[in-house]
């Protein structure tokens, strides 16, 4: 038996009953299996990938065994650059939080602190310095710390002597003569006097210079003593307060034996 096969033949969709030219309809699937009804292009649908779970075997894991195969915390925070950022001998190491650095030496040179943590430059962040070592005058900029607040909490012990010259007894503070002092904010300093030479001079400090022989006051801010100059235990010593004004240390006894400290 034949059939015709005309170009205007039509038929009808088994869901909807519309009627289609016999060229537009197709069969129907279902799970992968024909339904035997033929149905429009427009109203088809496709037998959709979930109808197919478990028929195909797929191995696609999603997590990694082993993330951080860096077995160093150093290594772990290192980030390379590539040209023009850089090349492959550069690296950077990236911090959270506030960087602590202990002071052993300082060595002088340009861009190098010898410390606890070895030599480094520091960019973009916050900065403690802790020291115990004498440190002055203590420039950040020479440790290559740029570009970002740097809190110095020191605590440092400087020897005050009392020397006569030829226009009278001066303070020697590390055995300069009146020297600038540079007290860092949030630091400490312990101005020891218990050289003999100290006897009847205590030191202490103004907001002008030679304090009260120059009509000034004594500053007492974060300032403690202890003991009488010239014996084994006496000092000044002075917390350096935020803020603090350009100090001036002096005698309380004798006018002109002290000189500027400094309070960046």
């Amino acid at each position: 038996m034949s059939y015709t096969k005309g170009r205007y033949a039509f038929g009808f969709c088994d869901k909807t009953g519309f009627r289609y030219p016999l060229s537009d309809l197709v069969p129907e699937f279902k799970n992968g299996v024909k339904t035997g009804f033929l149905v429009g292009r427009d109203v088809a649908d496709p037998d959709q990938p979930q109808n197919f779970l478990g028929r195909l075997k797929i191995f696609d894991p999603q997590s990694l065994q082993n993330p951080r195969p860096d077995t160093s915390e150093a290594e772990s925070r290192r980030l390379f650059g590539f040209d023009p950022v850089g090349n492959d001998a550069q690296f950077m190491t990236a911090e959270v939080g506030t960087v602590s650095i202990s002071i052993t030496a300082f060595d002088g040179s340009a861009n190098t602190l010898t410390a606890d943590m070895g030599s480094f430059a520091l960019t973009g962040q916050d900065v403690t310095i802790t020291s115990t070592a004498t440190v002055v005058p203590l420039d950040v900029g020479t440790f290559g710390l740029t570009g970002q607040d740097v809190d110095l909490d020191i605590f440092e012990t400087l020897t005050v002597t009392v020397q006569s010259t030829g226009y009278g007894n001066k303070y020697f503070i590390d055995g300069s003569e009146t020297p600038t002092l540079t007290l860092y904010e949030g630091s400490t300093y312990r101005f020891d006097q218990s050289d003999n030479s100290n006897d009847g001079h205590p030191l202490r400090f103004s907001t002008t210079s030679d304090g009260t022989h120059n009509s000034g006051s004594e500053y007492t801010t974060g300032v403690t003593t202890n003991g009488v100059p010239g014996n084994a235990g006496a000092y000044t010593q002075i917390v350096v307060a935020d803020g603090a004004p350009t100090l001036y240390y002096y005698c309380t006894n004798h006018s002109g034996m002290g000189g500027q400290a400094n309070t960046p």
